[in-house]
């Protein structure tokens, strides 16, 4: 069985990305706008090692820089879900419409 090609991991990657905006745009809820961004940052993840393994397999470039954007995608959850249950701790509620808490 053939490996596939270059052009199926970018479809693959291309409707995870097409989901995460979906997900971004179309919901209220803080926690899944998070989940959103995270689909997003997974899908370029997928493109940096797909890219890697099909130009110099040797290198391990894409997977390096995978790698600080899974870290970047922890610091991004972790502080993104702080400020989620702080909000929630004010005003019991963390819909994305009813928060107003940082306006001037």
């Amino acid at each position: 069985m053939p490996l596939p090609g270059l052009s199926s991991f970018l479809v693959v990657a291309a409707g995870l990305f097409c989901v995460g905006v979906y997900g971004v745009l179309t919901r209220r809820n803080a926690v899944a706008i998070l989940m959103g961004i995270e689909l997003m940052l997974n899908a370029a993840n997928l493109n940096l090692i797909a890219f890697a393994r099909f130009t110099d397999p040797a290198l391990m470039a894409g997977q390096v820089f995978s790698i600080f954007v899974i870290t970047v995608a922890a610091a991004e959850a972790a502080v993104g879900l702080a400020i989620v249950i702080c909000v929630y701790r004010n005003i019991q509620n963390i819909n994305v419409d009813d928060i107003n808490l940082l306006r001037w």
